[in-house]
């Protein structure tokens, strides 16, 4: 079977264009996977060029690859349910938004704090949104997460207080997809991540989200 197969889109996601059709949230990467440098600048650019209010492009990233020093800081700030699968990904990296004025920066007005936060916090998971769908085109998998103590990260990695952490994005190839490993019964992986794997994909109806003449309303084509 393809391991795609359980994870196609549902009716009504057949005309998406990929990488969106594809897309999905792997919990077991392959553990032997490396990403290059080449490629995390790839990423970094996806989200570099994703639109911002006022053009104030209030993400940040802490890029972590596994086995750096960055991924030794942060693997003991993950929470319990998420520190058996994140550091398997090939890449980790923190997304956070600046919330107040950097002092040190060095383009001036560039440094303020953003006039909405809520605008900024809209920014970043446009940002995020674009970088994932890149790791897609590229071929690899993108799980994004938000269970880990992010005063204690920012703590180790020496995040400023202008900028708060808000979410992770794990990176790499399911293992179910390498060529070089075959999942086996005996691997080291946590069952309820391996079970992950097979869930049914389910969103809510448009009728649920997207309203029409009046709130409530369901939009009809």
């Amino acid at each position: 079977m393809s391991p795609d197969k359980p994870h196609a889109p549902r009716p009504g996601a057949e005309a998406l264009a990929e990488p969106l059709r594809s897309r999905w949230s792997p919990s077991v990467f392959d553990p032997a996977h490396e990403v290059t440098r080449e490629e995390i600048e790839v990423l970094l650019r996806a989200a570099q060029w994703a639109p911002s209010a006022g053009n104030s492009q209030p993400w940040r990233y802490v890029v972590a690859p596994r086995g750096g020093p960055a991924h030794d800081l942060l693997v003991p700030t993950l929470s319990r349910g998420n520190s058996g699968w994140v550091p398997r990904a090939s890449l980790v990296l923190l997304a956070g938004v600046q919330v107040a004025a950097d002092p040190d920066d060095p383009h001036g007005a560039d440094g303020r704090a953003p006039a909405s936060l809520d605008h900024a916090r809209h920014d970043l998971g446009q940002a995020s949104a674009h970088l994932t769908l890149q790791a897609r085109a590229m071929g690899l998998h993108a799980h994004q997460f938000a269970g880990f103590d992010r005063e204690a990260a920012a703590a180790a990695l020496g995040v400023p207080s202008y900028v708060e952490l808000m979410t992770g994005i794990a990176i790499g190839i399911a293992l179910a997809e390498s060529g070089d490993r075959a999942l086996a019964e005996d691997d080291d992986l946590i069952v309820s991540d391996r079970a992950r794997e097979h869930r049914a994909r389910v969103r809510r109806p448009l009728a649920e989200i997207a309203f029409g003449r009046r709130w409530g309303e369901p939009w009809t084509t």
